[in-house]
């Protein structure tokens, strides 16, 4: 189970590989050539944008931190913080794309993780996100 706030088309993580509670997670996802972003990102020659590589990377540090709450509405979890993000390789649609995230620290609020994606085994992006934790509002 994803645990996650988001709904398609904005939910990028598709598969739980592993999960570490309150410590790591290790997802999966593929953008199909189809997806609408690539009418755009670019017509002739489509490339997932780094933004929603980051996003789908943070989808997947919230879902290492929810997993740490076994009530049955765990905390929500915003990003709040990017840092040190790089883009080593492009991503093409159609590639599967293994999304981790380590716990590094916690104050308060705040956790701040460091995350990577790999295709074929190659890093093509990493960095550190930081979330916020907010109550639940329902």
């Amino acid at each position: 189970m994803l645990n996650l706030p988001h709904k398609p088309p904005f939910l990028f993580v598709q598969a739980i590989v592993d999960c570490d509670p309150g410590v790591s997670a290790e997802c999966e996802t593929t953008f199909e050539r189809d997806d609408p972003m690539f009418a755009g990102h670019f017509p002739d020659n489509p490339l997932v944008p780094g933004v929603i590589l980051t996003e789908a990377l943070a989808q997947t540090a919230g879902i290492a931190a929810a997993s740490a709450h076994a009530e049955k509405s765990p905390p929500r979890f915003l990003l709040s913080g990017i840092r040190q993000m790089k883009f080593f390789h492009a991503v093409r649609p159609g590639q599967r794309i293994v999304l981790r995230a380590e716990t590094l620290a916690q104050v308060d609020d705040l956790l701040q993780f460091r995350v990577e994606a790999l295709v074929d085994g190659k890093q093509v992006a990493a960095g550190q996100l930081v979330l916020n934790t907010i109550p639940d509002s329902s």
